[in-house]
């Protein structure tokens, strides 16, 4: 099968977990996925099939679009809150105060990656000398937020629409965020809504590719690849 398919990540799964689930699912070894989302991260990875795998880098490099929930109040070692705390702090800040520092990102900035990505320094992925408990200095990448809205206020938890460029990372804007506002942020819940031109509306779990699959339909959810580039 060659095209695209536009993967709705669960909580728990991997990216790379993604692409070994569905070999077995659609019996094929050569799929390639287009951009990491953390485990604890849901929604839309597109997920490229046969001959579409010589596209990946092409719709990896893309503008994103997330909905994450900001828990003001808590730093840990990951950025969310999987990781380990390593401070709480009360959160103080007006409403006012806490939009205008989120809205202070909006615009390009030089952000710092995480420990924890797949990120490589010398070959070694950062999440994996993070877990042998070495830090290492990283150069800040500069990324861009395109708009960044509040969409709900429910203290010490702040829920945010962000648009941004490629490999930005949401888990560092918040606290990065919670760094400005002296209090300290994680991300409690995020979401991919959107991937360049792939929505979450267009996406599917990896059980809905079996049941589609098992019933001879996955053609109604295969992009072709010259459908990508018309």
């Amino acid at each position: 099968m060659d095209g695209i398919l536009i993967i709705n990540k669960e909580k728990g799964f991997t990216s790379h977990d993604v692409v070994a689930k569905l070999r077995g699912i659609l019996g094929q070894k050569k799929i390639g996925h287009t951009g990491t989302l953390d485990p604890n991260a849901e929604g839309v990875l597109p997920v490229c099939l046969g001959k579409a795998t010589k596209v990946c880098d092409l719709l990896t490099d893309t503008d994103k679009c997330y909905e994450t929930v900001m828990h003001l109040g808590v730093e840990t070692d990951t950025q969310d809150l999987t990781g380990t705390v390593l401070a709480r702090k009360p959160v103080e800040a007006t409403e006012e105060e806490i939009r205008a520092a989120a809205e202070s990102f909006v615009g390009s900035y030089e952000q710092v990656p995480p420990m924890y990505s797949a990120l490589k320094v010398n070959g070694q992925k950062l999440c994996d000398l993070a877990r042998a408990g070495r830090e290492v200095e990283r150069a800040p990448r500069p990324v861009k937020i395109y708009s960044l809205q509040i969409l709900a206020w429910d203290l010490p938890r702040v829920r945010l629409r962000v648009e941004c460029s490629k490999g930005t990372y949401i888990r560092t804007l918040c606290h990065d965020i919670g760094q400005r506002l002296g209090c300290g942020a994680a991300v409690e819940e995020l979401i991919r809504t959107r991937a360049g031109r792939f929505e979450l509306s267009q996406a599917k779990t990896l059980g809905e590719i079996e049941t589609l699959r098992d019933r001879g339909e996955l053609a109604s959810v295969r992009i072709p690849l010259e459908e990508i580039f018309a």
